[in-house]
């Protein structure tokens, strides 16, 4: 496995997130960030915080998978308890679709192997006992299309009845604990006739557009946001996901949007995603999709 050099030298929050996006040696995370970031969601009654674990963790059934600086199991169990203390329900991510998996390492050359089954059993059974059985349990599943490798030098795309048969493999993992699965959506952008033929109810469904919803007052016309309203008339649980990405609009619209289309029932509420490394320079980023979030909420 060929690391990319550690060292940088970024002042701009953009700059570290590019930096941030590469596979590094060591742990890409500032404590001292998170934890100011967790008193800002608190104290604005942010309620749930997902946590991306990947290679951050040294995993007691596969240590091999951690960078220098990972977090110890113990570690990460006490931090969660100071997240529940302020009110704050943690849930894990292990995002298994191909485009998004380097962080297992070698692992993600054995893709749908016995011994790569094995290791995702391994992880997702002890991520759900660091995490004392959490109600939800993020599985991604995202951008698993060429189109997002063609850069990469090593290309996995699951399709068809084998994508199908992971991913009901790691729901079934996810299921046999007594949590739910939670994942994102987008497969159906592209192939929504078997989406809606195959994919359970039980799975919480996160949608995500993190453009305009609204344009001279009319919802966009676009697969993205069009799919939050054939997963409602589907009779899906959802947790739309906006993000200031790329606008400091997209949430405020996406909230509105969704609770006028989405039945109560089936809304379990929102998520917003800066896609920013934990690091001091993108603290504002951070701070601001806190805020932002909060304010669509009012």
């Amino acid at each position: 496995m060929e690391y990319i050099n550690d060292n940088y030298d970024c002042d701009s929050c953009q700059e570290i997130r590019e930096w941030a996006h590469v596979l590094r040696r060591k742990l890409t995370f500032d404590e001292r960030t998170f934890d100011i970031l967790i008193e800002e969601m608190s104290a604005v009654g942010i309620n749930m915080l997902v946590l991306d674990l990947g290679d951050a963790v040294k995993y007691h059934t596969h240590p091999e998978i951690a960078v220098e600086g990972a977090w110890s199991p113990a570690r990460l169990r006490e931090k969660l308890k100071k997240i529940r203390s302020v009110g704050i329900e943690p849930i894990p991510k292990l995002n298994f679709a191909t485009t998004h998996d380097i962080w297992m390492k070698d692992y993600s050359k054995m893709v749908s192997t016995d011994i790569y089954y094995g290791v995702c059993k391994d992880l997702i059974n002890e991520v759900i006992d660091i995490f004392d059985t959490p109600r939800f349990f993020h599985i991604g599943m995202d951008e698993e299309t060429y189109q997002h490798q063609r850069k990469y030098e090593y290309v996995v795309v699951r399709q068809n009845d084998l994508w199908w048969k992971d991913l009901l493999f790691y729901i079934k993992e996810v299921e046999s604990r007594g949590v739910r699965p939670w994942m994102w959506s987008d497969y159906a952008w592209s192939n929504p006739e078997l989406f809606f033929e195959k994919m359970p109810k039980s799975v919480l469904q996160s949608n995500w557009h993190y453009g305009n919803i609204y344009e001279n007052n009319k919802v966009v016309d676009e697969r993205p946001v069009n799919l939050y309203m054939d997963l409602e008339e589907n009779g899906f649980d959802q947790i739309p996901t906006g993000s200031n990405y790329s606008t400091d609009t997209n949430m405020r619209q996406t909230v509105e949007h969704c609770s006028e289309i989405i039945h109560p029932s089936r809304l379990y509420g929102f998520l917003i995603a800066p896609w920013r490394p934990t690091l001091p320079q993108c603290i504002d980023k951070h701070k601001s999709a806190i805020s932002q979030l909060h304010k669509a909420l009012l």
